[in-house]
């Protein structure tokens, strides 16, 4: 019996084999002792096989995690790809929709920024949906009421100005600032300050933490790209990759 376990912890499959395959109970004292010393000298020996116990482990819990990242995805496909609350750039008719949950403070985001930009143009069928989802304090909040109040007052291409100005920002966020940023791009700070606090940004706001939370979204930047999440920043040639593997 030894022996047998023995085998299969030397196969790699300790974390894979069936509870009653490593029933040290069956075992006397004795027999126990030996199988333990056993199997120690050989990982010893081998360890290379914890390693490849890891691996599996690990290969496992990703599958697990993209069919249970599918799932969510299929469940709140109304509130991520049809939101009209939400800025829809790229191509509206492409054949990849990615979904961006994005904090314009959120120094991973900033990074993201150039890259999500250069994928989108570059690539040309692709729709973009970019999710406010203000995580890292108050001056999150101001910048993010900032960009959905100029949707709501300005539309959609204004939103876009004051979106990468902000994403681009390099200072605090307080409504002096944010309507100095509002001058320098044309548009009438006024009416989009006396809008962040209306209940229909709150709404905005409120509608994407409960989508996040619905998502298993606790960081940013946080992506739905086609049917995979991706949560954390993924370079240019990751993100190229994912397209692709998702066009099939």
């Amino acid at each position: 019996m030894i022996r047998t376990l023995l085998s299969t912890v030397a196969l790699g499959a300790t974390l894979a084999a069936p509870a009653a395959a490593l029933d040290l109970s069956e075992m006397s004292e004795a027999e126990r002792t030996a199988f333990r010393a056993e199997v120690r000298a050989y990982l010893l020996d081998n360890p290379e096989v914890i390693f490849e116990a890891v691996a599996v482990m690990e290969e496992r819990q990703a599958s697990l995690q993209a069919a249970n990242d599918g799932d969510l995805i299929a469940d709140n496909a109304a509130a991520l790809f049809e939101d009209d609350q939400s800025w829809v750039g790229g191509n509206p008719d492409g054949d990849i929709t990615i979904v961006e949950f994005l904090d314009y403070r959120c120094g991973y985001c900033r990074k993201a920024f150039p890259e999500v930009s250069e994928l989108v143009q570059s690539d040309g069928n692709i729709r973009l949906i970019v999710k406010e989802f203000p995580i890292l304090g108050e001056g999150s909040v101001l910048s993010s009421r900032f960009a959905i109040a100029t949707r709501q007052v300005a539309g959609d291409d204004a939103y876009k100005q004051v979106h990468d100005a902000l994403i681009t920002f390099k200072g605090e966020f307080n409504e002096v600032t944010l309507s100095r940023l509002a001058d320098s791009l044309g548009l009438e700070a006024a009416p989009i300050l006396a809008q962040m606090d209306s209940p229909e940004v709150t709404a905005v706001i409120q509608a994407n933490h409960a989508l996040g939370a619905k998502m298993d979204i606790s960081g940013t930047p946080s992506f739905v790209m086609g049917n995979q999440m991706i949560r954390g920043y993924v370079p240019l040639g990751g993100m190229q990759e994912i397209v692709a593997d998702e066009r099939g």
